[in-house]
């Protein structure tokens, strides 16, 4: 008889068995292991995470701090270099200066004039 070529025979059936049972229990091997050289513990990866969250969280405010000193600086020369803005703040100034010594004045001749009356 002819064999067929497009059926498998048993033997076949039999090797394709085995080698699939065999592909099933390599599954099953343990598998070595991967051990890592530095093994670092929950509690140093925790601190170690909150030590670099810290370091960022300094390193904004440190540049948010010299941000604002600058923009300061800046603000401070844009009114040095204004001319009319620093006539306008002399004038007020010398406002605020008046009006103080006018208070002053005030008070001082109600201390005199109390001190008539009572005494």
């Amino acid at each position: 008889m002819r064999e067929n070529k497009v059926l498998p025979g048993f033997s076949e059936r039999l090797a394709a068995q085995a080698e699939a049972r065999k592909a099933l229990l390599e599954k099953f091997k343990p598998k070595p292991t991967v051990v890592a050289e530095v093994l670092e513990t929950r509690e140093a990866r925790k601190a170690r995470e909150l030590e670099e969250v810290r370091a960022k969280r300094a390193a904004e405010k440190e540049a948010a701090r010299l941000a604002k000193e600058q923009a300061e600086a800046e603000a401070r020369a844009a009114i040095e270099n204004d001319e009319e803005l620093m006539n306008q703040l002399r004038r007020e100034e010398r406002k605020a200066r008046k009006a103080q010594a006018k208070v002053e004045a005030r008070q001082k001749r109600e201390m005199k004039s109390q001190m008539r009356r009572t005494g």
